[in-house]
């Protein structure tokens, strides 16, 4: 029995070049080594397998048959060497990368934010996250057009094909209005009082978001009437302000706009909003990303 344990990968990559050159010389250019080390290095390999992988004659060279047995195996072992590599450096190079991360409002909400943060970069000491404040008319927070490498972002997303995602945050749903308004007695609201209410709304490139925070699935059909179009807190503050609509908000988004002059009541009849760390569904395999959505369950009890 020939034993073949001490094989290395520097003889299977001489071969494999001998194999595609047939020609001795110009493998040794290509490999950055001598012709006569090369040659001792292939008759140590065919010593160890114990059968000759060249025929050597006056026209050149040629594979035996036993070299083109081995060839197509020595290709893939190489190959799949290199695909190992590839990702050890990969997370190599993740450890001391940053991972740039969309929002277009805080994930604060709680110490959410620093309970990811340390659990990201305790799974990789090298890492960090670097936030991006995305406007509200991008949904996807910068994930779309690949502004950013992932995003904490509110459910639904349009095209969510596109995208995998860990919900970080479930919050009712609040009504916000000026505390002059005939509604804001109640300490608490149906929601059928307020289909017929302006509201407020993102722009129209939020799509599928825009819709939710319109309450769209729970008018039973009846379009909303929209009194202006926010696209930032402070648009929305100074909005309330005027009087010219309602708005449904997130409990945890409550205090950028109930400052003074106007206030919030929950509401009955709509689902909860979901608050979500979402990524591209190509990147979830990067090392940083799968750390920081590993982080997200961590941070919410979630695994």
């Amino acid at each position: 029995m020939v034993m073949t344990t001490d094989v290395h990968l520097r003889d299977l990559r001489y071969f494999a070049t001998a194999a595609e050159e047939l020609h001795f010389t110009r493998a040794a250019e290509r490999l950055y080594v001598s012709q006569p080390a090369l040659s001792k290095q292939i008759r140590a390999l065919e010593g160890q397998l114990g059968t000759e992988l060249f025929e050597r004659g006056p026209q050149g060279v040629a594979l035996t048959d036993a070299g083109e047995a081995l060839l197509p195996h020595a290709l893939r072992v190489l190959e799949d060497w290199e695909r190992g590599a590839a990702v050890v450096e990969s997370a190599r190079s993740a450890r001391r990368g940053t991972l740039v991360v969309g929002m277009s409002t805080s994930p604060g909400r709680g110490g959410l934010l620093p309970a990811i943060r340390s659990r990201f970069t305790a799974e990789l000491p090298g890492a960090s996250l670097r936030l991006r404040q995305v406007s509200w008319d991008d949904p996807t927070a910068g994930l779309a057009d690949k502004e950013t490498d992932a995003a904490f972002v509110w459910l639904p997303l349009p095209d969510p094909e596109r995208y995998g995602w860990t919900v970080v945050a479930e919050e009712p749903r609040l009504v916000a209005l000026p505390e002059t308004h005939p509604l804001a007695a109640r300490t608490q609201i149906d929601f059928a009082d307020l289909v017929a209410l302006p509201f407020l709304a993102l722009p129209r490139a939020a799509g599928a978001l825009r819709d939710h925070w319109l309450a769209l699935d729970a008018r039973g059909g009846r379009p909303p009437r929209i009194g202006a179009e926010v696209a930032s807190a402070e648009e929305t503050y100074e909005a309330l302000v005027a009087g010219l609509g309602v708005c449904l908000v997130a409990a945890g988004n409550a205090p950028l706009v109930t400052r003074g002059g106007v206030t919030t009541r929950p509401v009955r009849g709509i689902e909860p909003s979901r608050y979500a760390f979402a990524w591209r569904r190509e990147d979830a395999d990067r090392p940083l990303v799968r750390a920081c959505a590993q982080a997200c369950r961590l941070a919410t009890g979630s695994v």
